[in-house]
């Protein structure tokens, strides 16, 4: 009788444990100015809209318009936000780098083609390659259908996380950059205030499919900070 009341206390505590742990996880993570959410994809639940855009809450943003969300400790997942994607479009390719690579903050990881035309992306974060999105490259087109979703482009492996999250867009300022961003579009490139759909006000598919090349290529440059 005595050994059987020890197990079932060692069992509760173990079912304890695993439960104060398990809440722990899924709290928001302060990082330094950004903050990281604990919680797997999809991230767009709860996220709002910026001039059209959909600027999930839940996430952290690098200035060259890719996002970062923290699965767990040491582990995050990488995109593109929905500005990025609707500048890029109708892309036929994606590059990306491969397992096991390391990679650091700013460093060009993501090239995307449209033809002869290619377009860079810098990663938000360093660490090591762990995944990359096998799905994506095959159908580019999801970037642009769902790029907090099904649209990541890779999962890494972050040893030091507040270093990471130095260079982010601070959380209470993220509106205020991303609409900028939208005005400094706009204000560059009238005509493109049309490519926004009538019904909410939400960006075209393809932002700049009646630009030449080398405006393709010069503007995703600059707002991606690869020029």
């Amino acid at each position: 009788m005595t050994v059987i009341l020890v197990l079932v206390t060692f069992l509760v505590f173990i079912a304890l444990d695993y439960a104060l742990n398990r809440r722990k996880a899924v709290k928001t993570v302060p990082m330094g100015e950004a903050a990281w959410v604990a919680g797997p994809v999809p991230v767009a639940a709860g996220g709002n809209y910026v001039d059209g855009f959909l600027v999930p809450q839940n996430l952290s943003y690098h200035p060259g318009h890719t996002w970062v969300v923290r699965e767990r400790k040491g582990y995050l997942r990488v995109g593109a936000d929905e500005f990025a994607a609707a500048l890029l479009g109708g892309i036929d390719r994606i590059e990306l780098p491969k397992p096991g690579q390391w990679i650091r903050q700013g460093q060009k990881v993501a090239i995307f083609g449209k033809g002869e035309m290619k377009s860079a992306m810098v990663s938000p974060t360093e660490g090591e390659v762990l995944e990359v999105n096998a799905e994506i490259l095959n159908n580019p087109a999801e970037l642009r259908q769902d790029p907090y979703g099904k649209g990541w482009l890779m999962t890494v492996h972050v040893p030091d996380e507040e270093n990471t999250g130095r260079n982010l867009v601070p959380k209470g300022l993220v509106r205020e950059w991303m609409r900028d961003a939208v005005e400094r579009l706009y204000a560059e490139q009238p005509a493109l205030a049309g490519a926004v759909a009538a019904d909410g006000g939400r960006p075209a598919e393809d932002m700049l499919a009646a630009l030449p090349a080398s405006d393709w290529t010069e503007i995703t440059g600059e707002f991606f900070l690869t020029l």
